[in-house]
């Protein structure tokens, strides 16, 4: 794991919380929308939200 200060892994967490919150809302959104096209924009931008959790949580290993 980096060292990585008090203050820096609490504003890690935030964003970590943060972007997990968004993959949860676009994937749920997507799951109500009955257009294929919103659907799949919606789906795009929980991943995009999935790929930055995972970039983040590699400041942590």
């Amino acid at each position: 794991m980096a060292n990585l200060t008090a203050k820096e892994l609490t504003a890690l967490e935030d964003q970590l919380n943060a972007e997990l919150t968004l993959v949860k809302k676009y994937k749920h959104m997507a799951s109500m929308c009955s257009d294929a096209q919103i659907q799949q924009c919606l789906n795009d931008i929980a991943q995009k939200h999935q790929q930055h959790f995972n970039t983040l949580m590699t400041f942590l290993q």
